[in-house]
């Protein structure tokens, strides 16, 4: 997962990549759950430029106090 911060209040993730013998394997969901946690625990904001998170959060209304 690559992302960048903005300031000091939010976080932007760009691209999420899974080495392909990991696929399938649930990997990526880890990745952006971990991404999550951590963005919370540091009172940051995340806008999802990455397709995979931004589809994930649309999955998951629980992410709303994160993503922007």
């Amino acid at each position: 997962m690559t992302y960048s911060r903005l300031g000091t209040t939010k976080l932007i993730v760009d691209h999420t990549d899974v080495p392909e013998a990991l696929q399938g394997q649930g990997v990526g969901m880890m990745l952006a759950e971990r991404m999550i946690s951590d963005a919370r625990a540091e009172g940051l904001r995340v806008i999802a430029l990455c397709p995979f998170v931004k589809a994930q959060a649309q999955r998951h209304p629980d992410w709303a106090d994160v993503i922007e």
